[in-house]
């Protein structure tokens, strides 16, 4: 009897891995759907109130392609949420501080959280990625068939990697799906405009430097942490056990591990899905220009700031134009060239802009507000408002030659342009959160088993799981602050690895080695899989004269 209650005792201290067969209730799948539905049904209504509202009217073809498009954009989201949770969730789970069900219900509700107060500047991160052509002809065969080429191919990708279980970043695959497509639109352009010259490769560094640096953060942070908690609380070694049984950890610690989760699960939101809100406008913009193009919710006040900082802006270009003259269209071949080459600098530079930005305070003042700019000029408003945007901002990228007022009217003027230009409606966040946020809710337990099992090779203890996320929700939130995407799950996954050896516990190098493996992989194979795409839907077009 003796024995047996010592083989029970020592029984009970064993860590033991995570229940996943609860079942759920009838009416929680019922909700889900509820809200499945009532998202895209929400997302109609909002296309149909503001094109109406904005005097376009929508034939029932084009209405149903963009929905269509939508839907495809938010299945991206919705993916991202399933394969992406299981880094917020884990933690909270192995250490038995959360059930798993209420872990990703809970996930779900601070990512929806994340996205609706999110700020917008990673949105337009990702897009600046793209061929300056493809950008201003969005609703041309070849903006569509980029669109859904990248979407299709960081969707596959990452069901691919979700399905085999190896934690693998959607922010990678949707960079490389992005790069993919626009190598393939300059490769297919052929020599005329320089190889590969319209890929901003400069935004491609810092992209990449960030998916690059951020699972070394999370590594080395991750490590470090757990060592000076363990110098801090020296008097609670407890925090550095793992839970016993299914014992739930103490009320402190506890609700440490809950917070970090939180946390992970808002700046997830809060970073990853503007992802898909800079798609989906680029999708409005290509459909319903008169209504998506320009941010007409701007007061009429606002035109004579922007003309004030116009003003002011042209006497730079002019200054710098040597007496220059051009027409707006000679202007615009201009700026466009100078963005595909990435050259934004010479006489001839600065007297297109100059031209294009009187231009567009004709356009302004003449119409009263962008509000009242009508259907046919809204395009070409926007995509001059673009160009001027983007040329202006790649010829300051070197400050020192201008004096400090010539770049404070410079910075005016680009925040007046992006206030035009580069908005997300109320809408497209609600339902970009929904979709993130019910994603998260299904299909984790693959990759929740991996991040808790197979990384470390001895259970996880609380403090390994605190050290993890503090990392992981530090370096997203400065990502966030900065306007980069990042990778939550290379992140996370990287601050396991890394708490896993500040406890002095080995690493499952195979799983080590797969991820890795993925990381190399994903950024070519997203790329081969969406310039492939691309290719097929143009030749598509063309054999079907769609």
């Amino acid at each position: 009897m003796a024995t047996l209650a010592m083989e029970q005792a020592s029984t009970a201290e064993v860590p033991r891995s995570p229940r996943f067969n609860e079942k759920t209730h009838p009416l929680a799948k019922l909700l889900f759907a509820a809200l499945l539905v009532g998202g895209l049904a929400f997302a109609g209504w909002s296309i149909l109130v503001d094109t109406r509202a904005a005097g376009e009217q929508m034939a029932l073809g084009v209405f149903a392609f963009l929905g269509l498009a939508l839907v495809i954009a938010l299945a991206f989201e919705f993916v991202n949420g399933f394969h992406d949770t299981a880094n917020a969730v884990a933690t909270v789970i192995y250490t038995n501080s959360m059930p798993a069900q209420l872990a990703v219900v809970w996930s779900g509700f601070f990512n929806f959280l994340g996205v609706m107060l999110s700020s917008g500047a990673v949105a337009y991160a990702i897009i600046t990625l793209l061929p300056v052509d493809l950008i201003l002809n969005v609703g041309s065969a070849a903006g569509f068939s980029m669109i859904f080429a990248l979407l299709f191919a960081a969707v596959l990708w990452n069901l691919a990697t979700w399905y085999v279980g190896l934690p693998n970043s959607s922010s990678h695959a949707l960079i490389g799906s992005v790069l993919g497509v626009g190598l393939a639109n300059q490769l297919i352009l052929g020599g005329s405009r320089g190889g590969t010259a319209g890929v901003d490769w400069s935004q491609a560094v810092k992209v990449f430097s960030a998916l690059l640096w951020s699972p070394m953060l999370g590594f080395a942070g991750a490590l470090l942490l757990l060592l000076a908690m363990r110098l801090v609380f020296l008097k609670r070694p407890q925090l550095f056990q793992a839970p016993a049984g299914n014992t739930p950890p103490p009320r402190g610690i506890r609700a440490l591990l809950i917070g970090t989760c939180t946390a992970v699960s808002f700046f997830h939101g809060s970073n990853d899905g503007q992802k898909g809100m800079g798609l989906i406008m680029l999708i409005l913009i290509g459909c319903a220009p008169t209504a998506y193009a320009l941010n007409r919710t701007l007061p009429a006040s606002a035109t004579a700031a922007f003309v004030q900082t116009s003003h002011a802006a042209n006497m730079v270009f002019h200054a710098r134009g040597n007496g220059l003259s051009m027409t707006p269209v000679q202007a615009r071949s201009t700026l466009t060239d100078a963005l595909q080459h990435r050259k934004a600098e010479g006489a001839k530079v600065y007297a297109a802009l100059d031209s294009l930005s009187n231009n567009l305070i004709e356009q302004v003042s003449g119409y009263g507000s962008l509000s009242k700019v009508p259907a046919r000029a809204s395009s070409n408003v926007r995509n001059d408002m673009y160009l001027v945007l983007d040329t202006t901002r790649l010829a300051t990228k070197k400050p020192e030659g201008f004096a400090p007022a010539e770049r404070d009217a410079l910075k005016a003027y680009q925040d007046d342009l992006e206030g035009g230009t580069r908005f997300i409606p109320l809408w497209v966040k609600i339902v970009v959160a929904i979709a993130l946020g019910l994603g998260t809710m299904i299909g984790w337990k693959r990759i929740v088993v991996t991040v808790g099992e197979k990384i470390g090779k001895q259970h996880m203890t609380y403090g390994m799981g605190a050290a993890a996320e503090i990392v992981a929700a530090a370096t997203i939130m400065g990502a966030d602050h900065l306007g980069v995407p990042v990778s939550t799950t290379h992140i996370l996954s990287s601050g396991v690895a890394g708490a896993s050896v500040g406890s002095g516990a080995g690493l499952q190098f195979r799983t080590i080695r797969n991820m890795a493996l993925a990381w190399l992989m994903t950024l070519p194979a997203a790329m081969l899989l969406s310039g492939s795409l691309y290719w097929l839907m143009l030749n598509g077009v063309r054999i079907f004269g769609l």
